[in-house]
């Protein structure tokens, strides 16, 4: 079975470690592990598309970080002098690219965490401790498409009268954009509140409402789970130990790598990389038994 077949608590939790340890590390060899991990699973759940997507964000994490460098001016080791006679230093070099590799991967486990999280789970999460919220959430989110659809319906129509927002000079496809937008606006106020209200009739936003869900957390949702925790622990231990602690003023300062160090960034590294590992051993025993099934007949 594939990560995103799992029950939704788990990719609850799953990201959420991922985002606050993204977030929070600092050390250039657990940044490094985050980005390489987020390009390598965002690219295995969105194909080669979104591979210049990754590319620009990491180009503009290099320019924040070159940015950064040419006005904050904190560290002793000198490396240049800017046009304005500014000290260009290491440490402020290095931090600048600290916190634009770190956004960087942020954005890109985003775009893993729309792969995976779906609507329907979004919505089982949250139904339970905010059924209200849940509500008028699945409600908007299902109310995207179909002004989409709306849309292009209407403006089907208005050409085909001369009205269309490519049609006519400026002037009049500004106004028809607006005729269109006021339309969407309309349409779209009103199918919220038919939703709603036939959704409340039905008890939808009682807090005591039992719902019926396809998710259940079975013994491979626990297993998973236990060896996920056991990865963090020892990710945990090792920032206890100031494994992931780094100081850039004044001078870089990192602990040395010694065995801790290492089995920190393999377990990081192993824990960044079990969904993906999950999927590629589930498709290669899917294909494996297509082969086999094949080769029966």
């Amino acid at each position: 079975m594939r990560f995103d077949s799992y029950h939704p608590i788990i990719h609850f939790i799953y990201f959420t470690i991922v985002v606050l340890c993204t977030a929070c590390f600092k050390h250039p060899v657990f940044l490094g592990i985050s980005l390489v991990c987020s390009f390598l699973y965002s690219v295995k759940l969105a194909g080669i598309r979104v591979i210049p997507l990754n590319i620009i964000l990491i180009l503009l994490a290099l320019g924040y970080g070159f940015w950064f460098m040419s006005y904050e001016h904190f560290g002793t080791s000198v490396i240049g002098i800017n046009g304005i006679g500014n000290k260009i230093t290491r440490e402020s070099l290095y931090f600048g690219l600290t916190g634009g590799i770190t956004f960087s991967a942020l954005g890109i486990w985003w775009i893993c965490i729309c792969k995976v999280v779906t609507t329907d789970k979004l919505a089982y999460l949250l139904g339970r401790i905010f059924p209200c919220f849940s509500l008028y959430f699945a409600l908007f989110l299902r109310m995207l498409p179909e002004i989409k659809r709306k849309a292009s319906a209407m403006e089907e129509g208005r050409e085909g009268i001369g009205k269309g927002v490519r049609q006519g000079n400026i002037v009049k496809r500004l106004i028809y954009l607006r005729v269109l937008f006021s339309s969407l606006i309309i349409r779209g106020i009103e199918g919220f509140l038919e939703k709603s209200d036939s959704m409340r009739s039905r008890g939808y936003s009682l807090p005591k409402r039992t719902c019926f869900s396809i998710y259940r957390f079975d013994n491979r949702d626990r297993g998973f789970l236990i060896f996920l925790f056991f990865l963090i622990t020892i990710v945990g231990i090792g920032a206890a130990c100031q494994e992931t602690a780094v100081s850039f003023d004044p001078v870089i300062v990192m602990g040395p790598v010694t065995g801790l160090s290492l089995i920190c960034y393999l377990s990081y590294a192993s824990f960044l990389l079990l969904p993906m590992a999950v999927q590629i051993r589930e498709e290669y025993r899917f294909s494996k038994s297509i082969k086999k099934g094949a080769l029966l007949l």
